[in-house]
């Protein structure tokens, strides 16, 4: 690999880029001595309870603002009002409200997540074709038949859309999340390295969340063409 040829011939200092078998050393001990384990488990389930969370709450103030135009007029200002402020300009009122205890890094994921969601769960109902929608009017279909048979199914490319996107502002909600006193997840990992000047244990970390998001962008991908088995576009691509 051109890395390791220039980080080993290179004259480049190991401080500055270590080589990737320095890194792969340093992933070896932390795996061997079982640590690194232990904080890519607590990482994980922040990032997946904050999801949950977040992308219920989300998902559910989307229906509402989607299917009423008095919740939009209500609630949807005051929601991009809050989408508006950035992750370090809350983690001071974050350590006060929650100190540092998990809520807190809970709580900014699912605030993360939940505006990708909100805003795509919104725009999918809203641009639901509405000749279908006629057509279920006159077909007699129930109004529960046109939310669960037209609607949700018509809406669904633009949510998933925004399941993949709020997982990449899942895992960068937790970076900024495990920055308040932790002795756990890889953020901790990353920031505890930089005290000490080990590059290849922060350059690892990158490494373990350029993986993770890749794997969950995978899963996101599979859960598309699953749920969009119907779709023609959907389903052109998975014939390719």
């Amino acid at each position: 690999m051109a890395w390791e040829a220039v980080c080993r011939f290179g004259g480049m200092n190991e401080q500055v880029m270590p080589a990737p078998s320095a890194v792969l050393a340093t992933a070896w001990t932390l795996v061997k001595d079982g640590s690194l384990f232990v904080h890519l488990g607590y990482s994980l389930l922040r990032a997946a309870t904050g999801f949950l969370i977040g992308g219920g709450i989300g998902f559910g103030l989307g229906l509402i603002v989607g299917f009423s135009r008095l919740a939009e007029a209500l609630l949807d200002r005051s929601i991009q009002m809050i989408r508006a402020i950035p992750f370090l300009a809350l983690l001071p009122l974050v350590i006060v409200w929650f100190g540092v205890d998990e809520a807190g890094k809970i709580f900014l994921v699912s605030l993360g997540v939940l505006f990708p969601i909100y805003i795509n769960t919104v725009l999918g109902i809203r641009q639901v074709d509405p000749k279908l929608l006629e057509v279920a009017k006159v077909t007699g279909l129930s109004l529960r038949g046109r939310i669960t048979k037209i609607i949700l199914p018509g809406a669904m490319p633009s949510i998933l859309t925004g399941v993949r996107y709020a997982l990449a502002v899942a895992w960068l909600a937790l970076v900024i999340a495990e920055t308040i006193a932790t002795t756990k997840g890889i953020g901790f990992l990353a920031m505890d390295a930089r005290e000490f000047l080990q590059t290849n244990v922060i350059v690892l970390t990158i490494v373990i969340y350029a993986a993770i998001g890749v794997i969950a962008d995978g899963i996101a991908r599979a859960l598309e063409r699953r749920l969009l088995a119907w779709h023609p576009n959907y389903a052109r691509e998975e014939r390719r």
